[in-house]
């Protein structure tokens, strides 16, 4: 790839020189104070600097770079203030996360560089967002991305390449080879000699380079970025280095053969690079001394700058108010008393149209939902009417998809994320709770997402696609959890949810989907979060619940006669939910009864339970009640599913509740 390239100017050959020598002076100095316990683990990339700084050297300053353990380097080329850095490897508050995450797990959009978290692959389905909002907005920018030998293993790897290359993204996804995972050597993570084999497997270009020659890294790194910005597509560029140090530090390196160590000291980039531009004359070893003197005392002047700054203290307001990004989540009327007969289903989609029209930045992804409109039709008509570019068929790869709805938040996008049904979504598991949901705590990133989960039971569909896992994303701070139980509140809601600026997972009820209709405000309007929804008026007991057990439970109050003063309430959304509504109506019938279509174990409804125990105990005038499905998974005969489900004992546990 560089063939026809201009060789170096010297003053290029110069900063390549200074760009390598600052991290690994860097490295040395961090080695020293891990010994000295002043910082508490260090991921060294001693011999690998030429990757991270003839990579980012090669990109535009405003060009997103998706970083992972040993990419010093990039970090250091995009000026990130030292003293900053140091601060984060202490744990200061003038660190990046503030003292929440370590190293190198932090982003800065002001020097375009998303960091990695600890899962080694979450960040490739990243890059494939950033890429598709430069994609989208027409500009002629790329986003790089690394992955390791061993982390090129994960399933994100494959995800995201492949979606990368079926929507032609602009992304570099860099291999930094460096031939171990930890203690296990590359003939036991993979069966080939070089990643370029990979590339074409995906329909894209791949390449190989010599890691080591910081040169060659930038000359081939920066071809590869002209020609992707002019002809948008992914590339896979291989980064052929060796792992110096261990792992991290208090993992050794005594698995290595002997002498392999010495083999490839002998090819260190730095030393090697510095020696080649002096027998070029390039530069004296005199210049070479003061650049290294003067990287020197930079980095301990800003050592020293960090050090001055107090140890952090825990404060758990601040730790609380940072887990969710600000918003004013407010009421909004709709304009006119008109409504329209619609099922949840119709809503659904009205709600989609309207915030597609509102928010020119919204784009839909799932599997599906273009032309075909979704299994369940909630897309119907909208690519037609919105274009493919913003309704986007999506593969088989929910943890790529999502993690590229993070990487558009990032680019000021917004995003919605269909999962065909609930249960998949353990396919991109670590992305909402790990990445999504801890993102804006972690750096103050916003993710802008909507995962719209199709759920529950009592269709015939067997335990993959018909769980209730709605307290699986209760119990991740970072979240937001919305489960709607009607067609006007579903619109609303799932408007809010567009409003929001942080993840939200929006639970709609199959059963629910086509099982009448009601009166629906025309246009847009939405409901906040944390505000219950008062069913019925009662006094002599309260049954809260929500999504199915909504529709469950109103229709037996309504046919059972003695059932008539029980108050119904509809909880809305589960994160936040609204304590005050339902503090004061158990206070004021003295019993309660919690519905759920979740199995026992581990179910949201105990977390209220505990919080009406602790605040109105003494207004209890029976125990606190629950109403959940089996601790089984779903069956699938109708027979065994009507077993499962609470609905048979529903009339029951109401008596029991009456009669204590």
């Amino acid at each position: 790839m560089t063939d026809g390239q201009p060789a170096l100017t010297r003053e290029e050959q110069i900063e390549l020189y200074k760009a390598i020598i600052t991290p690994r002076k860097i490295e040395e100095k961090m080695l020293i104070l891990l010994r000295q316990g002043r910082i508490s683990k260090w991921f060294s990339g001693y011999g690998q600097e030429a990757v991270s700084v003839g990579t980012s050297m090669a990109m535009q300053d405003d060009e997103y770079i998706c970083t992972m353990h040993r990419n010093l380097g990039v970090f250091t080329t995009r000026n990130v203030p030292l003293d900053r850095l140091f601060a984060q490897f202490q744990g200061k508050a003038e660190g990046f996360t503030k003292g929440r995450d370590r190293s190198f797990h932090f982003g800065t959009n002001e020097h375009r560089i998303v960091g990695m978290i600890s899962h080694l692959g979450p960040q490739l389905g990243v890059a494939d967002g950033l890429s598709l909002a430069h994609k989208l907005s027409g500009e002629q920018k790329i986003s790089m991305v690394y992955t390791g030998d061993g982390g090129a293993s994960e399933g994100d790897f494959h995800e995201a390449l492949n979606v990368a290359s079926v929507w032609q993204l602009p992304v570099l996804f860099v291999v930094e080879n460096n031939q171990w995972g930890l203690s296990t050597p590359s003939r036991e993570q993979f069966n080939f000699d070089s990643f370029t084999v990979k590339g074409p497997a995906y329909g894209m270009e791949a390449y190989t380079v010599d890691g080591n020659d910081i040169e060659s890294v930038y000359r081939t790194t920066k071809a590869l970025a002209e020609s992707m910005r002019t002809r948008p597509r992914p590339v896979l560029l291989e980064c052929k280095t060796f792992r110096i140090r261990g792992h991290e530090e208090a993992s050794g390196t005594k698995y290595y053969p002997d002498g392999l160590i010495d083999e490839w000291s002998k090819k260190d980039p730095v030393e090697n690079y510095e020696k080649t531009l002096i027998e070029a004359g390039i530069l004296s070893a005199s210049e070479a001394d003061e650049i290294k003197k003067a990287a020197v005392k930079h980095i301990a002047d800003m050592l020293e700058k960090a050090d001055s700054y107090e140890k952090i203290v825990f404060d758990a307001e601040v730790e609380l108010g940072d887990v969710y990004a600000d918003f004013k989540n407010e009421e909004v009327k709709p304009s006119s008393d008109e409504t329209k007969p619609m099922r949840m289903i119709d809503a659904i989609h009205d709600a989609l149209d309207l915030a597609m029209d509102k928010h020119q930045n919204l784009v839909l992804m799932g599997q599906d939902i273009a032309d075909y409109g979704g299994v369940f039709k909630a897309t119907d008509g909208l690519m037609t009417k919105h274009g493919s570019d913003r309704v986007r068929n999506t593969p088989l790869c929910e943890a790529a998809i999502v993690g590229t709805g993070l990487g558009l938040s990032i680019q000021g996008y917004k995003s919605m994320v269909e999962m065909q049904f609930a249960d998949f979504v353990t396919e991109g598991f670590t992305q909402i709770v790990n990445n999504l949901a801890k993102i804006h705590w972690r750096w103050g990133q916003k993710a802008d997402v909507v995962v719209r989960m199709p759920t529950g039971a009592g269709v015939a569909a067997g335990p993959f696609h018909s769980q209730s896992n709605e307290a699986w994303f209760t119990h991740t701070p970072g979240l937001k959890v919305v489960y709607p139980s009607n067609a006007a509140e579903a619109k609303g809601l799932l408007l809010q949810a567009f409003e929001d600026p942080n993840p939200v997972m929006f639970f709609e009820h199959k059963g629910i989907y086509r099982s009448g209709e009601m009166e629906v405000p025309v246009g847009h309007y939405t409901l906040p979060f944390g505000k219950a929804s008062v069913v019925r008026s009662g006094q002599t007991a309260t049954i809260i619940t929500y999504g199915m057990g909504v529709v469950k439970c109103k229709k037996l109050l309504s046919e059972v006669e003695e059932f008539a003063d029980i108050e119904l309430i509809d909880l809305r959304t589960l994160v936040p939910w609204d304590k005050e509504t339902v503090l004061e109506s158990v206070s004021k019938t003295g019993k309660v009864l919690l519905v759920t279509e979740d199995v026992k174990s581990g179910s949201f409804i105990h977390d209220i339970s505990n919080e009406i125990q602790a605040e109105v105990f003494d207004h209890l005038d029976a125990p606190v009640m629950t109403l959940t499905s089996m601790d089984t998974a779903v069956p699938f005969a109708p027979e065994l599913e009507e077993g499962f489900l609470p609905w048979s004992k529903l009339e029951a546990k109401i008596r029991q509740l009456l009669d204590y």
